[in-house]
C-alpha cells in the first residue's frame, strides 16, 4: 500500500489475526467512501465484496450497527464493518455475535478491545483521524484501472455534487414540445432518506437501485445490466431479507434453514403483507430511467419518493408514473457511475 494523504498512513492494526488481504482493505475503503459523507450521526456501513450490504444511521452506535446488520444479516457474514464513532463494549458485544473479517473505527474502548480479543482472526483497525474524511469529501483523486494487456487507464474519481436538499432539482422534462412536471415534492423525512440513500448509492456498483426507509437500507441491487432488472432484484432482496430477519428474531434460525412449513407460511404471509417493508421507502437510482418500467417496480411496492439523475429522453414517462401514484421525484443532475 502507498500511504495516502489523510487516512492510510494513520491506520493502526490493534488486532491482527490473519494479515488483512486486498479485499479486506478495499472493502474497508469503500465503507469509508460512504462514511465520509456521514460525519455526525452514528452510522455503520457493512461491505461485502466491495458493495454495501447494510447501511444504517441511528441515535446510538449499537442501534445503528444492529439495524445495518439486520438489513442483510446473511450477506453481512464475513464482511467489513466501518463505524464512524468510537466503539464501546455494548457495540463490540453486538458485533461479535456474528462473524466479521474487519472492524474499522476512529477508536475503541479497552473493554471493546477485550471483547474483540475473543475473536482471534478479527482484524481491528483504528483510524484516529477518521473525522478528517469530511475535509476531502469533495476532493477528487486519480483512479487507476489496469487493462487486460497491461495498459493503465486514469480518470478523476467520482464526487457527488448533490449532497444537500437545496442542490436537488424538481423532476421536469420536455418531450415533443410538451412540458412535464412532478406534482409533489418530497417531505422533510423523504428528503433525509433520499439524500442518505444517494450518498450510499455512490459506493454501489452500477447499474444499481437501492431502497431506503427510516435511515436504513431495505434492499440493494448491484451491478446489473438493465435498470428494470436491478429494480426487481432490489425488491426481491428486500422481501428475502425481511423474511430472514423475521425468522431470526422470532425463532433464532436463518429463514433458509426453516423446515416447519406452517411457520414458513406465516412468515411469508407477513412479508407479503408488508411488501418487504418497502411501503413508504425511497427509491434511489444511480442512473436515469430509460423507461417508466423501473420506477413502476417501486411504485407497485408502495414507495413514496424517488431520486435519480434525470436526463433520459423519456423522463416524462417516469414523471407521469410518479404523478399517477402521487409519488415525489427529484433529480440530482449527475449520475454516480461506479465500475
Amino acid at each position: 500500500i502507498q500511504p495516502g494523504r489523510y487516512l492510510v498512513s494513520d491506520i493502526e492494526l490493534l488486532q491482527l489475526g490473519k494479515h488483512p488481504g486486498k479485499i479486506n482493505i478495499t472493502d474497508a475503503d469503500n465503507a469509508l467512501n460512504i462514511l465520509r459523507y456521514m460525519p455526525d450521526t452514528p452510522c455503520v456501513v457493512i461491505v461485502k465484496h466491495n458493495n454495501p450490504c447494510g447501511v444504517a444511521k441511528s441515535s446510538s452506535l449499537v442501534e445503528a450497527y444492529c439495524k445495518a446488520n439486520m438489513a442483510d444479516r446473511v450477506a453481512a457474514f464475513g464482511g467489513a464493518i466501518a463505524l464512524n464513532k468510537n466503539v464501546n463494549r455494548e457495540t463490540a458485544e453486538a458485533i461479535v455475535q456474528n462473524y466479521a473479517e474487519v472492524i474499522v473505527a476512529p477508536d475503541f474502548t479497552e473493554d471493546a478491545l477485550k471483547v474483540f480479543a475473543t475473536k482471534q482472526n478479527l482484524r481491528v483497525m483504528r483510524i484516529a483521524n477518521m473525522e478528517r474524511l469530511r475535509d476531502f469529501a469533495c476532493q477528487h483523486v486519480v483512479d487507476f484501472k489496469s487493462l487486460i494487456d497491461g495498459g493503465i487507464m486514469a480518470q478523476w474519481s467520482f464526487v457527488p455534487q448533490t449532497r444537500t436538499k437545496d442542490k436537488l432539482l424538481s423532476a421536469n422534462a420536455i418531450y415533443k414540445g410538451k412540458e412535464y412536471h412532478i406534482n409533489r415534492m418530497p417531505t422533510e423525512k423523504e428528503y433525509d432518506d433520499l439524500l442518505f440513500g444517494w450518498l450510499i448509492e455512490c459506493a454501489v456498483t452500477s447499474n444499481s437501485i437501492i431502497f431506503v426507509k427510516d435511515g436504513v437500507t431495505v434492499g440493494i441491487g448491484t451491478g446489473e445490466q438493465d435498470r428494470v432488472g436491478v429494480a426487481e432484484i432490489a425488491k426481491e432482496k428486500a422481501y428475502r431479507k425481511l423474511a430472514d430477519k423475521l425468522c431470526w428474531q422470532q425463532h433464532g434460525i436463518p429463514y433458509n434453514n426453516l423446515k416447519d412449513a406452517s411457520i414458513k407460511a406465516e412468515i411469508d404471509s407477513e412479508v407479503a403483507s408488508r411488501k418487504g417493508d418497502l411501503v413508504g421507502s425511497c427509491m434511489i437510482s444511480d442512473a436515469f430511467f430509460p423507461f417508466r418500467d423501473g420506477v413502476d417496480v417501486g411504485i407497485r411496492e408502495g414507495i413514496s419518493a424517488v431520486i435519480q439523475p434525470g436526463g433520459s429522453q423519456r423522463d416524462f414517462e417516469s414523471i407521469e408514473a410518479c404523478n399517477e401514484a402521487n409519488i415525489a421525484m427529484v433529480f440530482t443532475g449527475q449520475r454516480c457511475f461506479k465500475h
